[in-house]
C-alpha cells in the first residue's frame, strides 16, 4: 500500500526557451503541430515545429504530459505551437494539423462538444489574438512527419516517466461511464 505521506514526484522541469528575436519580426511564420497519444486516454506527446515560408525550420518544441486523450494531445500541440510563435512575433502565422478536428472546432466550423475540450479550445482562440492574420489548415498526416515524429518522441518520455513511477502513484484518467438512451 501506498504511504499517503510521501511527497507527490516532482514534474520533470519545462525546456528552457530561446530568447525572444531581437528586431524586427518575422512577416510570415508556418506552425505545423501535432498531439500524440498511447491508450486514449494514456500517456502523450504534443510538439510543434516553426518554419518560415521557405520551409527553413526556425524552432521545434516538444512537451510530454498525460493521461490525456488523442484529442487533448492535439490541443496541447496547438498551445504549445501558439505559445512559440507568440514568442516570435511573426504578424502572420499559418498553423497546419492533420487533426480534422482540432482544425474544424478552431475555424469556428465544428462546435466543441467535448466539456474537456472547450477549455483549451477558448485558450487557444484567445491566443491567436496578438496575430494580424491567422490561417489554420488541415494537412494530410505525409505532410506533417516532423512534428508527429517529436511528438511520439515527447509520447515517449511520458511513457517511461509513467513506467518509472510505482503503480499507486500513477495518475490515471477517470473512468469513462456510458448511458444508452
Amino acid at each position: 500500500m501506498a504511504d499517503p505521506d510521501a511527497p507527490e514526484p516532482e514534474p520533470p522541469e519545462p525546456p528552457e526557451l530561446p530568447e525572444p528575436p531581437t528586431g524586427e519580426p518575422p512577416a510570415h511564420l508556418i506552425v505545423y503541430i501535432d498531439g500524440a497519444s498511447s491508450g486514449n486516454p494514456g500517456p502523450c506527446g504534443a510538439a510543434c515545429v516553426v518554419k518560415t515560408p521557405d520551409g527553413e525550420t526556425v524552432l521545434d518544441r516538444a512537451r510530454a504530459f498525460g493521461p490525456a486523450t488523442n484529442n487533448v494531445a492535439e490541443y496541447q500541440a496547438l498551445l504549445l505551437g501558439l505559445e512559440t510563435a507568440a514568442m516570435l512575433r511573426p504578424r502572420r502565422l499559418t498553423i497546419r494539423s492533420d487533426s480534422q478536428l482540432l482544425v474544424r472546432q478552431v475555424a469556428g466550423k465544428y462546435r466543441v462538444k467535448s466539456p474537456h475540450l472547450k477549455p483549451l479550445h477558448r485558450q487557444a482562440r484567445a491566443m491567436l489574438d496578438p496575430f494580424e492574420t491567422v490561417e489554420i489548415e488541415h494537412i494530410r498526416r505525409e505532410k506533417n512527419t516532423e512534428a508527429d515524429a517529436l511528438a511520439r518522441k515527447a509520447l515517449e518520455t511520458s511513457r517511461k516517466v509513467d513506467a518509472d513511477l510505482p503503480p499507486e502513484q500513477r495518475k490515471h484518467a477517470p473512468a469513462k461511464t456510458f448511458r444508452l438512451k
